[in-house]
């Protein structure tokens, strides 16, 4: 939740999307109208934010954000630019 108010404070609209089946995500959408569903995964070295999954673009890479970094929600406005 400290993401979506994180997010909130940079003018990215956020929102929890809880599904009846499958693991809840934060969709945030920005004023362009470009919309990320954001999961949070549990690795061996530590909690990630991950985006854009590597099916949804072929020719990219999932792009991923550790958690305890400073300035995740940076990061994560700087990638819907992309």
């Amino acid at each position: 939740m400290w993401l979506s108010w994180d997010l909130r404070a940079l003018g990215v609209t956020t929102s929890v999307v809880t599904p009846a089946t499958g693991e809840p995500v934060l969709e945030i959408m920005s004023a362009a109208g470009i919309r990320l569903r954001i999961r949070v995964v549990h690795r061996a070295w530590g909690w990630v934010f991950i985006w854009r999954p590597w099916w949804s673009v072929p020719w990219r890479r999932g792009e991923r954000v550790w958690a305890e970094a400073d300035n995740v929600a940076d990061m994560i406005v700087a990638a819907m630019a992309r």
